[in-house]
């Protein structure tokens, strides 16, 4: 497998792991997990947890982006060795975004955030 798609694997696990990191605060702050209704539970933390929360949104909500940008670069025969730069620089964001965002740092989250999108739209204009 080329980095690209490795990177692409981990950034597909990636929102399952704040996923499970979110459960961890469902409990401290609800003390429960309410497996009937997790997205209305979800909805009712606050502080940490509901940043968690949102990385995690965040997290699957960028991924169809990247996974088309990386598919488009590979199949447009981008130059590898500027997709795999790219690539592991989308993953280096996309585990900044969820810290920056737990700890509250909301300019820097989304300077970090507005990096691994321009990653994605690199990895179309490689394409090209």
């Amino acid at each position: 497998m080329t980095t690209p798609f490795w990177c692409l694997f981990i950034a597909a696990v990636l929102p399952y792991v704040l996923s499970s990191l979110g459960g961890y605060f469902r409990v401290r702050q609800l003390g429960t997990l309410d497996n009937k209704h997790p997205r209305i539970q979800k909805l009712q933390l606050e502080g940490i947890g509901a940043r968690v929360f949102g990385a995690e949104q965040n997290a699957f909500e960028i991924l169809p982006v990247f996974a088309a940008a990386v598919l488009v670069s590979h199949l447009a025969g981008a130059d590898a060795a500027r997709a795999a730069q790219l690539s592991e620089a989308f993953i280096l964001t996309r585990i900044l975004h969820p810290i920056l965002y737990a700890a509250n740092q909301d300019i820097l989250r989304s300077v970090v955030f507005l990096t691994g999108l321009g990653c994605c739209i690199a990895l179309f204009v490689i394409s090209t």
